[in-house]
Formats: structure tokens, C-alpha cells, sequence
């Protein structure tokens, strides 16, 4: 087969592909095709893992305090707004939160920025030479998350696949508190005793995700349109689980990132 060929088949499936596509999402930002979003995301992980800390060897740190406030308090606003979109799109308003399939029709379904906004979380963890915090865990999450609702968005949203984008959002909103907080100075660190929860707010929301998602393999008749999208949700589910375990793992169970008076006291016991 020629390169010529192979050209021509990959763009008939493409376009054969689209045409399964909602089209109310059509003149949405970055929707008209995987191709922009691709690219974001391509320059995101080469900036924080490579591009970024090169940059920044032979630099003083960026002093961002006041744009890491405005920008972890905005987000808890955005998730805020995020929840309501998502409970007034059927969680609150008519779904079983068993068998839900997406509704095609005129209503309106908000999942398309949430994930690239917070991709900006890393980029200041760079400028600021916290490069110990761009863990692999924080990349991955904050890149191949947007790169999937990208087809969720595009093939299905709503429904049942759209559970775990909502409980996402309810953890974005402690979540970047807690970054907003932290970011104030060491005048808030006394109220952020809570830190350690965080990661187990985590795992929390990953152990819903894939019960609730699970539950579509003991169902016989659900006629939800795209299963494939409920297969990657689930093992996503699992994936994290696991990742955020790890974290936890070396993170507090071996101290590497508890506060250095526990990390004193633990090696005392020891």
C-alpha cells in the first residue's frame, strides 16, 4: 500500500469518524478537531519537563504570589460554577446516577475548559523553581485527563460518563482552596493543618468514580451510547487510585513530604 493510499484511508475514517460527533459542539473552542488541543497539551509537558526548568537553572525564582492567589482563588469560583453547570445538566435535575444515558438534545453541557485551566498549576510550580513538585503523577493527571474529555466532550456529553467530571470539579474546589490559601504566606499555614487530607480527598474520589462507573458491567439493559467511554473512566479510576497510593506512600508514610517537626518526631520513634 502506498503513502499515498494510507493518507487517503486515514482521512476517510477521520471523516467517517466525525460524523458521530455531536454537533452542538462544533463552533466550540477547540473542539472543531483533536488537533489544537493536542498541541496545548505537546507544549504544556515539554514546557515543565524540559523547556522550563532549562530556562530556569541560572535564574532567580519568579515571585507569582499574586498571580498564584488570583489564579488558585479564580478556579474555586470556576469549579464552583463548574458543580452548578453539571448538577443543573441532570445530576440534580433528573438523573437515576444509574443508568443515564446522554441527552442529544438543546441543554446545556459545560466540560470543555475545566482541565486546561488548571494545567497552569505546574507552569508556576516551574517559574517559581519548585521543580520537585512537577511530580510524574501531576503531569500525567493534568495532561492526558483534558486529552480524553476532549472525546468525551465531542462523542458524549453526558450521562452516566459525566459523574466523575462532577465529583472532579467537587475536589477542585478544596483543592484550590487549599493552593490559594497556601499561597498567602506563612501567616495562612496554620490553617492548612489539613494538607495531608488532600491526598485522601483524592483517593476518596477515585474510589466513587469507579464504584459508580462499575456498576455498568452488572447492568443488562443500559442503552448508554458509548460504553468505550465508561471502559477508559473505570480503569482511569484504577490507574489514579493506585498512582495517588504511591504518593501517598512515599509522601507521608516515609515523611518525604510531611512538615519538618513531624519528620524530627517520626525519626525520634525510630
Amino acid at each position: 500500500m502506498s503513502f499515498k493510499d494510507l493518507t487517503s484511508r486515514a482521512v476517510r475514517f477521520y471523516d467517517e469518524w466525525l460524523k458521530d460527533a455531536d454537533p452542538r459542539v462544533e463552533d466550540w473552542p477547540l473542539m472543531s478537531s483533536p488537533l489544537p488541543q493536542t498541541i496545548i497539551i505537546g507544549a504544556y509537558i515539554y514546557f515543565v519537563t524540559s523547556f522550563g526548568p532549562k530556562f530556569m537553572e541560572n535564574r532567580k525564582p519568579f515571585n507569582l504570589k499574586q498571580i498564584m492567589i488570583v489564579y488558585n482563588f479564580s478556579l474555586v469560583l470556576f469549579s464552583i460554577y463548574m458543580c452548578y453547570e453539571f448538577l443543573m445538566s441532570g445530576w440534580a435535575t433528573g438523573y437515576s446516577f444509574h443508568c443515564d444515558i446522554v441527552d442529544y438534545s438543546s441543554s446545556p453541557q459545560a466540560l470543555r475548559v475545566c482541565k486546561y485551566l488548571t494545567v497552569f498549576i505546574a507552569i508556576f510550580f516551574v517559574l517559581r523553581k519548585k521543580n520537585s513538585q512537577v511530580t510524574f503523577l501531576h503531569v500525567y493527571h493534568h495532561s492526558i485527563m483534558p486529552f480524553t474529555w476532549w472525546f468525551g466532550v465531542k462523542f458524549a456529553p453526558g450521562g452516566l460518563g459525566t459523574f466523575h467530571a462532577l465529583v472532579n470539579c467537587v475536589v477542585h474546589v478544596i483543592m484550590y482552596a487549599y493552593y490559594g490559601l497556601s499561597a498567602m504566606g506563612p501567616v495562612y499555614q496554620k490553617y492548612l493543618w489539613w494538607k495531608k487530607y488532600m491526598t485522601t480527598i483524592q483517593l476518596i474520589q477515585f474510589v466513587t468514580i469507579t464504584v459508580h462507573i462499575g456498576q455498568f458491567f452488572f447492568m443488562k439493559n443500559c442503552q448508554y451510547q458509548y460504553p468505550v467511554f465508561l471502559y477508559i473512566i473505570w480503569l482511569y479510576g484504577v490507574v489514579f487510585m493506585i498512582l495517588f497510593l504511591n504518593f501517598w506512600y512515599h509522601a507521608y508514610t516515609k515523611g518525604q513530604r510531611l512538615p519538618k517537626d513531624m519528620t524530627k518526631k517520626q525519626k525520634k520513634e525510630h
